[in-house]
């Protein structure tokens, strides 16, 4: 399958589709991770990581890892590059921070997508076909369409409170028409993104995902899902903290009252 990018921001780094991809302690992640996304079918397809001075040497291995990758890079263009902070600050920021970059780089798209291997790199392809044939600003890689599913790994309690959250934000903020609106792989047409202003948004957790929806769909976005199998990390442990959880219980609530009659 090929596409027609139109040829926009040729010989910038993103140009065509930037993945932006958080780390903190994946370096057992990264090297699979990394190979997966670069060897899909996407033109202009860069790896952007974004690195909160992981202590297990994640930053490291993603600058090992850019060197390899832009050692013979198509048509001259960089295909990875590596975003350090300073300080572990929240998966929100760390979004913001890397998806920033990518617009200020030329990128057409810009996805969000996690380290842990629990997104399918290989539905890339099919999120930029339904970006291409429609007139959606966000593609969201959905476990609650038909056709899409979580890892049987997932106790049926794990299942049920991730339908629970979801359906609980989708209820209070009013957005039924995105299935999955806690999802976190997703895929942004820049203009859309920079109409947002990432860096306007209050959440720094994975509630992040949450806001940045609503603020979209408010602005009058399209969206398009489409079905994935969500998997279970293969390394490391999950980053879903109490705080984390207690936050993304909040911040539909939050939202709700910051926006009403604005």
């Amino acid at each position: 399958m090929t596409y027609d990018m139109g040829g926009r921001g040729q010989g910038r780094p993103g140009s065509g589709v930037t993945v932006v991809m958080p780390t903190y302690n994946e370096a057992a992640n990264l090297p699979r991770i990394a190979e997966l996304v670069l060897g899909q079918p996407v033109p202009g397809l860069h790896l952007k990581i974004v690195d909160d001075s992981s202590p297990d040497g994640t930053g490291r291995i993603a600058e090992e890892l850019a060197e390899k990758y832009n050692a013979d890079p198509p048509a001259g263009e960089p295909r990875m590059s590596v975003l350090h902070r300073v300080e572990k600050d929240g998966l929100g920021r760390a979004y913001a921070a890397g998806m920033s970059a990518a617009l200020a780089e030329g990128a057409r798209y810009v996805v969000q997508m996690d380290a842990d291997g629990s997104h399918p790199a290989e539905a890339l392809p099919r999120m930029l076909a339904a970006a291409l044939d429609s007139d959606a600003g966000l593609v969201v890689g959905s476990r609650y369409v038909e056709g899409g599913s979580l890892d049987e790994e997932w106790g049926w309690h794990r299942k049920a409170l991730s339908r629970f959250a979801n359906g609980y934000a989708r209820t209070v903020l009013g957005t039924r028409q995105i299935s999955d609106i806690t999802a976190g792989f997703t895929m942004w047409r820049a203009d859309v993104l920079a109409a947002v202003d990432v860096r306007s948004l209050d959440s720094a957790g994975y509630s992040f995902q949450v806001e940045l929806k609503y603020k979209a769909v408010r602005g009058g976005c399209e969206v398009v899902e489409i079905p994935i199998r969500f998997e279970e990390r293969t390394e490391g442990e999950s980053k879903m903290s109490l705080g984390t959880q207690i936050e993304s219980a909040m911040i539909p609530l939050r939202l709700r009252r910051r926006y009403r009659g604005a």
